[in-house]
């Protein structure tokens, strides 16, 4: 018995797959985070900062290096609380440092 395997557009697969579509529901979200606190950084902070994943009321930054993550870490009360009063459910923001 020959099997085909059909290519299916993203949008298609996560109507079919509950789980998929819950994930790419959180990876949409996170970005949007991130564009929503983009304006609050330096600009020269914006290209090493991406948005990471959720989980639960945590939300991780990916950041390139110590010393943006050192920065990072002073602004996150200000990050934390424009994201409260846009309507995120944001208690917590973590931060990894991507190598």
């Amino acid at each position: 018995m020959t099997r085909r395997h059909h290519a299916i557009p993203l949008q298609q697969a996560s109507q079919e797959s509950p789980m998929l579509a819950q994930l790419m529901a959180l990876t949409r979200e996170s970005s949007e985070r991130l564009r929503s606190i983009t304006p609050l950084m330096p600009p020269m902070l914006r290209a090493a900062v991406q948005a990471g994943p959720i989980e639960g009321d945590c939300w991780c930054l990916l950041v390139s290096s110590n010393a943006a993550a050192a920065k990072v870490r002073q602004l996150l009360p200000a990050f934390e609380a424009h994201l409260r009063t846009h309507g995120r459910q944001v208690n917590r923001i973590r931060i990894r440092i991507q190598k």
